[in-house]
């Protein structure tokens, strides 16, 4: 006995419109009764977990942290997915490009000028584009699995910001805490709103990422050719598209895209390097990619539900005493049901015994 997934001929556009909506009930009831299994009240988790964390001001601009870098790094790992690149090291592109970003107000902090900012930006940009180019290269020149890759170099930019920030980099007058200097004013992200509360530009460069990029999927050439690639390789070779060339702009745009989320979660929110910068958005955006349809407009609303979780994870953990490992969980049932529901709608699924095979081979005899 087998299990095989047939594509289904047509597939229902009312089922796949609703799917994240189905993925987000299933998750719910999922999470109400992973809270009972625990001993919590379903009722009181869940308020905690989506209700409480907007009821201030305050966490709002919480939110909007939280939702930048996922949103930054979600727009650029759509192109990658649309384009059948499989990206899965955004987390590193994102550590890499903190670094890379945090050059100026680390090695040169006597130089400050208003030009410091931007050019933390650039380079940081630069730092996730350039990482992100290894795997690429490797695919296009050696057809290396992107996949391993990728992941693997994760675990290399977590272990080279673990030691940069406890060695060279770390603050002489620090006490000898593992961090870098804190940055001085010229080399912190400005709050949009500072009288109440602490949500940074990196926000707003989310939205226009997201913006830019949809018009370029749905409106350009580039777009075109990025589905085209993804959907139908042979296809795209026949109308004249370079699958190795989309491999470098693929992996290249989201990589720039995560290392503006390292640089701006960095120089926005935290205000110096640490061996710990990032709870996972790297990993979680694919979470948001996916919930988000591949859609860098749907991934803007995924964005700030999966923010969400993560606040109300937090509220959770403090009001009724869940772990951070329930919050990961909830976060890993969530992606579960949305790549579920997808698969399902896309696909049915046949079971395969003794006699069906038997058939099959009769048929090709």
């Amino acid at each position: 006995m087998r299990i095989e997934l047939v594509k289904r001929p047509q597939h229902s556009r009312l089922f796949s419109a609703l799917s994240p909506f189905i993925a987000l009930a299933l998750t719910l009831v999922a999470g109400a009764i992973m809270f009972s299994a625990l001993g919590k009240n379903p009722a009181d988790a869940l308020y905690y977990y989506f209700v409480d964390p907007l009821r201030e001001t305050w966490s709002l601009h919480e939110l909007a942290v939280k939702a930048a870098p996922l949103i930054l790094i979600a727009v650029g790992l759509s192109v990658c997915y649309l384009s059948n690149n499989w990206n899965i090291g955004a987390e590193g592109q994102f550590i890499i490009g903190a670094i890379a970003g945090s050059i100026l107000p680390v090695v040169f902090p006597t130089f400050q000028s208003w030009i410091v900012l931007p050019l933390m930006l650039v380079m940081g940009m630069i730092g996730g584009a350039a990482y992100a180019a290894i795997p690429a290269w490797l695919k296009a020149r050696f057809n290396t699995n992107e996949i391993l890759t990728s992941l693997m170099l994760v675990y290399v930019a977590q272990l080279f910001l673990d030691w940069i920030v406890r060695g060279p980099w770390r603050n002489p007058e620090g006490m000898n805490f593992p961090e870098t200097r804190t940055f001085h004013s010229y080399a912190i992200l400005p709050e949009i709103w500072p009288e109440s509360g602490r949500a940074h530009w990196g926000f707003v460069f989310a939205l226009v990422a997201a913006v830019a990029l949809w018009f370029v999927l749905s409106k350009t050439l580039r777009g075109f050719e990025v589905k085209v690639l993804g959907q139908s390789p042979r296809a795209g070779r026949f109308a004249g598209f370079s699958a190795g060339r989309m491999v470098f702009f693929a992996f290249v745009l989201s990589g720039a895209l995560a290392g503006l989320a390292g640089i701006s979660e960095v120089s926005g929110a935290i205000g110096q390097l640490r061996p710990v910068i990032s709870p996972g958005y790297g990993f979680a955006a694919i979470i948001v990619a996916f919930l988000g349809r591949l859609n860098p407009l749907g991934i803007i609303a995924a964005g700030l539900v999966l923010a969400l979780s993560y606040l109300g994870g937090e509220a959770a953990q403090i009001s009724i005493g869940v772990s951070d490992k329930v919050v990961r969980a909830f976060q890993g049932i969530l992606l579960f049901f949305v790549l579920a529901c997808d698969t399902l709608i896309h696909y049915r699924i046949r079971f395969i015994g003794a006699a069906t095979k038997t058939q099959e081979a009769a048929q090709n005899a």
